[in-house]
């Protein structure tokens, strides 16, 4: 007599049938896939042992189910993403949740490289210069209003010049008569040391600095011969087309001070009132 060669699970006869072998054991197809298969998340019937199973997440699903949430196109062979347990395709994933190119108005895909600036979006190669129309990528830019500049193109469109020397005032500099300067620029007419934050004043809108304008335009004192420019709160003394610094102000006989007091000029000099009497006298 043969030996006897059943299914494992229904010990129905398996000769002429068709079985799968598990774990040394014989079974016939039906107990083999209900004791096997996995249930499909989707539809959630068994998936057969002939049929393609896909795994994604602790999950199991006929290929057939495997789909796109929004528009039911299969995902067996697509790149795919997982909004809130619900599979998407990476069209509808981009149309429902992808932020759109401000200046071409396409979806910028997950992975590409973009810029992001007040809440908008743009393509790399997208966000360029509104004056060049170069690309502005990583560097630095200058927002005006609803358009971006690359920093040379902004500076030469907007920035002010130097009265002087004509060019680009990046940053800094200094304003005399509501005129722009470089520091490095605004010197003096005379001697070209820079004037920026030091005292200077002007001769027919030149800037001179103070020891430049004293020897060139200023009176001379009749007693040190040095320049009299009246800076710094420096008081002088004026008698009849001379001038005087206040401390050189004093009689030429004795050097007593003459501020505030009578003198007597005699020729070129000037005595107080003891001095010129002792002179009457001799």
């Amino acid at each position: 007599m043969a030996d006897r060669f059943d299914c494992d699970n229904c010990k129905e006869s398996l000769y002429g049938r068709k079985y799968i072998q598990s774990d040394d054991s014989p079974y016939c197809i039906p107990c083999y896939d209900s004791l096997f298969s996995n249930t499909c998340d989707e539809c959630k019937e068994l998936i057969g042992h002939d049929a393609r199973e896909l795994f994604y997440e602790d999950r199991h699903y006929h290929e057939h189910c495997f789909r796109c949430f929004r528009c039911d196109r299969s995902l067996a062979d697509e790149p795919f993403t997982s909004q809130d347990e619900a599979l998407l395709c990476n069209d509808c994933y981009c149309n429902e949740f992808s932020s759109k190119c401000v200046a071409c108005d396409k979806i910028v895909m997950p992975g590409t490289r973009k810029l992001e600036y007040a809440g908008s979006t743009w393509h790399e190669g997208c966000f360029i210069c509104h004056s060049c129309e170069q690309p502005i990528g990583s560097k630095s830019f200058i927002p005006d209003k609803d358009e971006h500049y690359c920093v040379a193109c902004y500076e030469d469109k907007f920035a002010p010049r130097c009265t002087r020397c004509k060019k680009t005032l990046s940053k800094g500099g200094v304003t005399y008569r509501d005129e722009p300067w470089h520091k490095e620029c605004f010197v003096c007419t005379n001697c070209t040391t820079q004037l920026a934050g030091q005292h200077f004043t002007s001769r027919d809108d030149s800037p001179y600095c103070l020891k430049c304008f004293g020897n060139l335009y200023a009176k001379k004192c009749e007693a040190c011969a040095k320049p009299i420019t009246g800076f710094g709160g420096g008081k002088y003394i004026s008698f009849e087309d001379r001038q005087w610094h206040q401390p050189c102000f004093t009689c030429s006989q004795c050097s007593v001070s003459l501020v505030g007091a009578g003198f007597f000029p005699t020729g070129d000099k000037i005595l107080c009132r003891e001095c010129n009497s002792n002179l009457c006298t001799l």
